[in-house]
């Protein structure tokens, strides 16, 4: 007999809520079979789990996990699904990375307005300060 697993098997196994669970059921995303009131998950189920959670870690639509996981059915030996697959992690790696650079710039911008500040609260002549964040402008701009 293949292994099964109860909700709460895989809510533990996971680190989610058995409700999470239920809730990827009712985007017909896991497809359990039954045993009066309890759920038994396959392999398959399983699997399926641990892809839409990766996927949601890593940022994926729901929409866009169900067309990737719609995918595996085709029969091509996976070659559609992993080149789909592909294409999207590579799209959304580019998004991230757009992303942190956006981040790194605010970073650097409120860091830099911290320092005006405490040096203003420090009591440096406004003279200076201007002078100084002056010319760290003008070497930018160099």
């Amino acid at each position: 007999m293949s292994q099964t697993w109860t909700i709460s098997d895989l809510s533990r196994e996971f680190g989610v809520t058995p409700r999470t669970i239920r809730f990827y059921e009712d985007e017909n995303l896991l497809t359990p079979a039954r045993e009066g009131q309890n759920r038994i998950y396959s392999a398959r189920d399983r699997a399926r789990l641990a892809w839409i959670l990766r996927g949601r870690r890593v940022g994926f639509s729901l929409a866009e996990i169900t067309e990737m996981l719609d995918l595996y059915d085709l029969d091509d030996g996976r070659e559609t699904q992993r080149q789909v697959t592909l294409e999207k992690c590579r799209d959304r790696l580019a998004a991230l990375e757009n992303q942190r650079a956006d981040l790194d710039a605010t970073i650097d911008e409120l860091a830099g307005f911290c320092r005006l500040l405490e040096e203003l609260k420090a009591g440096v002549p406004l003279e200076e300060i201007r002078r100084k964040h002056h010319a760290k402008l003008r070497s930018v701009a160099e």
